[in-house]
């Protein structure tokens, strides 16, 4: 199909709990079947020759409220990920980055996320981005920290460049799945002209079709950026 399509999708991946519930399977059985879903997208955009793929994979409140054996299933699933999928996306000239406060992580968990990063081509043809333990507030509050400490003057650019994202395009688009209407903290400097879609459709459901579907809406948006 002839579209116009975004340079940079954001994605928050909701869904996955209510997903498993209905199938009366626990939450790490949806965690499981999201993550499976996310490849399948990131295929899809890299198809579509979507150059920026930033999916919210953990925020800053799943951290401290989600019941500890929940956090290690996801843990689990990102050491699979980290361990079984990043160097295939690395061969096909994929650059991973993580965005987030990685301290608090396992250390292995850490260590294989840097390994991703590392080890990514430095000039891949494509970015995939992973927010982990990531929150909008948080890092415009390091960033601001950061010019303190640096005794810089405070403007939107050079605050910009100490963000998690330097170097990265804004989002065009930021697609939420699983019904809810808001971002969560999710890129929040950042989405600030961003287009928004949002799906009542799980993310496990979330198909290469859906993700199509959401491409076509945003190419029938006319982006004003404040003009008329």
């Amino acid at each position: 199909m002839d579209i116009n399509l975004p340079r940079h999708v954001g994605i928050i991946m909701d869904g996955n709990g209510r997903w498993a519930k209905r199938r009366h399977r626990p939450r790490s059985y949806g965690h499981n079947a999201g993550m499976d879903a996310m490849i399948q997208i990131v295929k899809r955009a890299k198809e579509w020759d979507i150059r920026y793929v930033t999916v919210y994979a953990l925020s800053t409140e799943n951290l401290k409220n989600r019941p500890q054996e929940e956090l290690d299933e996801l843990f689990n699933l990102l050491r699979k990920y980290f361990s079984n999928h990043v160097k295939e996306l690395h061969k096909r000239g994929a650059k991973v980055r993580v965005i987030g406060d990685k301290e608090p992580l396992p250390a292995d968990v850490k260590q294989l996320l840097e390994e991703g990063e590392n080890n990514s081509p430095p000039d891949g043809e494509f970015t995939l981005t992973f927010a982990i333990n990531y929150g909008g507030r948080a890092e415009i509050a390091r960033a601001a920290e950061i010019l303190r400490e640096q005794n810089a003057e405070i403007t939107e650019q050079s605050l910009e460049s100490r963000l998690y994202t330097a170097g990265i395009p804004e989002p065009d688009l930021i697609i939420r799945t699983g019904g809810e209407v808001r971002l969560s903290n999710f890129l929040l400097w950042q989405a600030a002209y961003a287009e928004l879609y949002f799906t009542p459709v799980l993310f496990p459901d979330f198909t290469p079709g859906e993700f199509d579907k959401a491409l076509k809406e945003y190419s029938r948006r006319t982006r004003r950026f404040g003009g008329i």
